[in-house]
């Protein structure tokens, strides 16, 4: 074997040796909590090294008592519908805003299109203390629908920098031979670019809705009140329960993972095409 040949070899190795490292280091605490969640208590009391699961003694008892005795199928409610507002008010507001800043011209144009990521630049921390002070002293504090808010805060910047980025590739021409057929500005928006631009709408929904969905310090710092708890913060609240098996927590940390890894195996392909896309000149 030629020198060059072995030091293809080893670099093959070596590149499908980290690549296995990555994928043990990435599943291997998620099998261990889907693992965990469907033994019973005694098994996890008795056996806590065992990381087999018997598919015959699989017990549904955690996901029972998380949903029915200890209010998550509220928490998921909750959550479900701060991420879906969250996620209309972010794509909405991003294609009409990138829209914009792509396509028309007015006073500002440039400083805006340049600034949409420096709120990004700050982090949470910064925001939630003045946050928590004004919305405390206006009485808003304790209440769900101020997420809403706070959380596209937090998601329209990137919304609208991957949208505008989508948009500048567009062929204007299309949307030119809109305006003349008769449409109307926003007409051409809905007609034309909103069909154009699904894969990058498909990755701005999905992260925005990831976003909300996973978020924890706001809804920590906002919500007092159990019945208007988020899923993370539901989760938080579970694993504080010293007198309660971690059994219960692993069941709730998998109903927080889960649908997210649903959504994004099924728009994987959408959110490529969406995030490089906007890298692409055409």
């Amino acid at each position: 074997m030629s020198r060059e040949r072995l030091e293809r070899t080893m670099i093959r190795v070596l590149r499908v040796g980290g690549l296995l490292f990555f994928i043990v280091m990435v599943a291997f605490p998620f099998y261990w909590m889907i693992v965990s969640s469907f033994r019973s208590l005694e098994e996890i009391l008795m056996k806590p090294s065992n990381l087999g699961l018997n598919i015959r003694q699989i017990d549904f008892r955690a996901y029972y008592e998380v949903l029915f005795e200890h209010g998550f199928l509220r928490y998921i409610s909750n959550s479900f519908y701060v991420s879906i507002f969250t996620v209309i008010f972010s794509v909405t507001l991003a294609t009409v805003g990138g829209y914009a800043v792509t396509r028309l011209r007015f006073r500002g144009r440039a400083f805006m299109s340049y600034s949409i990521l420096i709120i990004y630049m700050f982090p949470a921390i910064v925001m939630v203390i003045p946050l928590y002070v004004v919305f405390s002293k206006m009485g808003w504090r304790d209440s769900i629908h101020i997420l809403i808010p706070v959380y596209l805060a937090q998601t329209l910047p990137v919304a609208l920098y991957m949208l505008r980025s989508y948009f500048q590739n567009l062929p204007s021409e299309i949307e030119s031979a809109g305006l003349i057929d008769g449409c109307s500005r926003f007409g051409v928006i809905w007609r034309i670019v909103i069909p154009l631009s699904a894969p990058a709408l498909a990755s701005v929904a999905l992260y925005t809705f990831m976003i909300a969905w996973n978020e924890f310090l706001f809804a920590f710092m906002f919500l007092d009140t159990p019945e208007k708890f988020t899923l993370s913060r539901g989760v938080v609240q579970l694993a504080g329960s010293v007198h309660l098996s971690k059994q219960l927590v692993m069941a709730a940390s998998v109903m927080v993972t889960v649908p997210i890894l649903v959504l994004f195996l099924f728009f994987e392909r959408h959110l490529v095409r969406g995030l490089t896309a906007g890298a692409m000149k055409g």
